[in-house]
C-alpha cells in the first residue's frame, strides 16, 4: 500500500526516549510497496544528477562517504509528494514537540558498494538556525544489513558542545569519537529493517559505516524544523552556504518562511 500521510501514532514514551536520547528508530513507518514507488526515482535522480565522477580511491574522506543530491523534492514531482507526506512530518512535529514543522531541505545520502566511513558529526553544525527544534529522518529506500553501513547515534549527545565547531571529516571522527568515548555516550548502531525509519536531533552526535557489500545503500533524508524557527547569524562559511542555498530571501531574526521551506504538517 501507498501510504505516506496516515497518523503514524507514536506513545509518550517514545517521546520521552527521544527527548532524552535525542533520536529513535521507528519500525513499520513505510510500506514496502511505497518505499519502492518513490524510492526508484530518488535513487535514479541522484544517480543522474550527481556531479562527483572521481573512482573512490581519489576522493577526500569527506566524498567517500556518499554521492548526495539535495532539494531533489524540486526536480521531480513524485519525489515532490514524498518530501510533502503528512506520515513523517507529524512524527518529526510530535518528537520535537512544536505544533508543526516546515522544510529545511531534503537530501538523498547514496553509499556506492566500498564507500567509506561517514564520520562523526551533529547535522546543525551546517545550519544557520536559531533553536535546536530540527529533526532529521534517515529513510532507508532498501533493508540496511551492517555490512552497508547503517546510521549510528550517541545516545543523549544532543547536549554536548565539543564538536560542534567540526564538520564531516578525519578530524571530526577522531575528536568526537574519542570525546564520547571518553564521556562512556552509549553508541547504538545495528542494522534497519525494509520500512524503519530513524529521526536525530540536529545536535545529536552520529556516523555511519562503510558499505563493505557489493549493493549500494540508498536513503533519502529529509530535514524538518520548528514551523516558527528563524534564521540565525551563520557562525562559518558552509552556515552562510546553506543560508543562501536553502532559505533565500529569509532574514535574520525572522522566521525562515521562504517558498523553500513550506509548512508541511501543523496541528489543526
Amino acid at each position: 500500500m501507498i501510504d505516506i500521510d496516515s497518523h503514524y501514532p507514536l506513545s509518550a514514551q517514545q517521546i520521552a526516549q527521544f527527548r532524552r536520547d535525542g533520536f529513535i528508530k521507528l519500525k513499520d513507518v513505510l510500506s514496502a510497496d511505497a518505499l519502492a514507488h518513490f524510492g526508484n526515482e530518488i535513487t535514479r535522480l541522484t544517480i543522474d544528477l550527481n556531479t562527483e565522477q572521481r573512482p573512490l580511491e581519489e576522493r577526500s574522506t569527506y566524498d567517500r562517504a556518499f554521492l548526495q543530491v539535495m532539494n531533489l523534492w524540486e526536480k521531480s514531482p513524485l519525489v515532490g509528494r514524498f518530501v510533502m507526506g503528512q506520515r513523517l512530518a507529524r512524527i518529526a512535529a510530535e518528537l520535537l514537540e512544536v505544533a508543526g514543522v516546515r522544510l529545511y531541505h531534503d537530501q538523498s545520502l547514496y553509499k556506492e558498494p566500498g564507500g567509506g566511513i561517514t564520520p562523526a558529526h551533529a547535522d546543525q553544525y551546517y545550519w544557520p538556525l536559531g533553536s535546536d527544534r530540527t529533526v532529521t529522518a534517515w529513510i532507508p529506500l532498501q533493508a540496511v544489513p551492517e555490512e552497508m553501513g547503517p546510521l549510528g547515534f550517541y545516545a543523549r549527545s544532543q547536549s554536548v558542545a565539543f564538536g560542534r565547531d567540526l564538520g564531516i571529516s578525519d578530524e571530526s571522527e577522531e575528536k568526537i569519537s574519542a570525546n564520547m568515548a571518553l564521556h562512556g555516550f552509549e553508541f547504538c548502531t545495528g542494522a534497519f529493517d525494509l520500512g524503519d525509519v530513524s529521526f536525530h536531533l540536529g545536535w545529536t552526535f552520529h556516523k555511519a559505516g562503510s558499505n563493505v557489500s557489493p549493493r549500494p545503500r540508498s536513503v533519502m533524508t529529509i530535514i524538518y524544523m520548528d514551523a516558527d524557527q528563524r534564521l540565525a547569524p551563520a557562525l562559518n562559511p558552509v552556515q552562510s552556504n546553506d543560508r543562501d542555498q536553502w532559505c533565500p530571501g529569509a532574514r535574520e531574526g525572522e522566521v525562515i518562511a521562504t517558498r523553500k521551506n513550506p509548512v508541511i504538517w501543523r496541528r489543526a
